[in-house]
């Protein structure tokens, strides 16, 4: 059973279940949440086993936050969870959660210190805690585990190390064309626009949208257009090797040896099946600070304003965010036995300190003594919440043109054009 297909049974089961909410002596103590994070239908479930007076139930929304306010006659939620929440107009739906954290040692509630601070910080607006973090996932890069001697660090690698290491791997055959590559960026423009957070590209949110650093995009475009023609000759014959030699997916192309590297979040990472993975091993993507860059897609948890069960939601709020509750989520996970498995707390690594040193190297051993330390990670700014496909539409085909060596600069097409044909297709 896929996610896809989750997501569909959780869809209908929810609407279900929500249209016997009128007609249901108890709707005061269920509670609804909006998420698009297809894990929480298992969360609902080991919920609902555990308390006997109250239910959570769970309505599917691709982008839960941009669904707000609900539609005319629509079951209101009390929870939202996904990524892309905090906005500039957060304070319009969401409740500020400050109440639900001990004010003191003696006090039942949520203890801050548990959290990493940078992402509590993250779920703040205006001075006030609109949002509480669920999960973040970090970049990678993969090797076979027969190649592993080739890296240059036991844990992390640089863009800089990277470009070495990979040019290192590069062979040409007796007629002179490449029989091996050990990476190109015009493989994944995932991986450059990664990169391109590194350099200084600096997207955040503002009040027209969003907006960027130019120098920073105009450095990733240097920097990987110097990569291709010093290392893989050209744009055109990264391409056709690709064509040739890695038409699987990303995680099968080192298997064939013809390639060193494949980029991958933790998130993709620790979600292939151990067929899949036992011969990989990886390096965490950093800064030449030596910071480690958090992924955009950060999962986050908000109360609905309007919620209509709020004393009940700050009790998922309690069950949730306890070790005890996330190691019994993470075990119950791996029982089901479900074809696509989903890597820790909604599918990344949890917001809480303890759960992240004490459990996960118990369930994913190549994580002993290799999971960054708070100090180290590095956070970008607020994105808006279309910026899933911000990114596909506008900063993808601009990297994908400006970093093509073989292109006609006449043949671009401007990031103002871009910005234009996605606000197009958003409405």
């Amino acid at each position: 059973m896929n996610l896809h297909v989750l997501k569909r049974i959780g869809f209908v089961l929810a609407l279900a279940f929500v249209g016997l909410l009128f007609g249901c002596s108890k709707q005061d103590s269920t509670i609804v949440i909006w998420t698009n994070r297809p894990e929480f239908a298992s969360y609902a479930e080991l919920f609902n086993s555990t308390h006997q007076d109250m239910k959570a139930v769970v309505v599917y929304k691709e982008n839960p936050s941009a669904s707000l306010p609900p539609q005319k006659n629509e079951v209101p939620p009390d929870l939202i969870v996904g990524p892309w929440l905090k906005s500039s107009s957060a304070k319009n739906y969401y409740s500020p959660l400050d109440k639900i954290f001990a004010k003191d040692e003696e006090d039942e509630g949520l203890d801050r210190s548990i959290f990493y601070p940078q992402l509590l910080e993250y779920g703040v607006v205006n001075e006030k805690q609109y949002f509480l973090p669920i999960s973040y996932n970090l970049p990678a890069m993969v090797c076979l585990k027969d190649n592993e001697d080739l890296l240059p660090n036991q844990h992390v690698l640089t863009l800089d190390a990277i470009k070495e290491c990979t040019a290192q791997f590069n062979s040409t055959d007796r007629y002179g064309d490449f029989s091996t590559i050990g990476f190109a960026p015009s493989w994944d423009y995932d991986f450059v626009y990664e990169a391109s957070k590194i350099l200084g590209a600096g997207y955040e949110q503002d009040e027209n949208g969003f907006k960027w650093n130019d120098y920073g995009l105009n450095a990733t475009v240097e920097y990987m257009r110097k990569w291709t023609e010093e290392v893989n000759q050209s744009t055109t014959l990264e391409q056709n090797f690709m064509f040739n030699y890695l038409y699987m997916p990303k995680y099968r192309w080192v298997s064939t040896k013809k390639c060193l590297m494949a980029f991958m979040t933790s998130d993709e990472l620790f979600s292939l099946s151990n067929e899949f993975s036992q011969d990989l091993t990886f390096r965490w993507l950093i800064t030449d600070a030596e910071k480690f860059p958090v992924e955009d897609d950060i999962v986050m948890m908000g109360m609905y304003k309007k919620s209509r069960n709020k004393k009940l939601a700050e009790e998922f709020f309690y069950w949730f965010n306890s070790m005890e509750t996330q190691q019994a989520l993470i075990e119950r996970s791996e029982k089901m036995n479900l074809d696509s498995k989903s890597f820790g707390i909604t599918g990344g690594f949890s917001c809480i300190k303890e759960v992240n040193i004490s459990v996960f190297p118990s369930h994913y051993r190549v994580l002993l003594e290799n999971l960054p330390t708070e100090e180290n990670m590095e956070f970008g700014s607020v994105l808006p919440s279309g910026w899933k496909e911000i990114k596909k539409q506008v900063f993808i085909p601009y990297f994908s043109q400006r970093c093509d060596t073989d292109a006609d600069p006449e043949g671009y097409t401007t990031l103002e054009d871009l910005i234009a044909n996605y606000n197009r297709t958003a409405w």
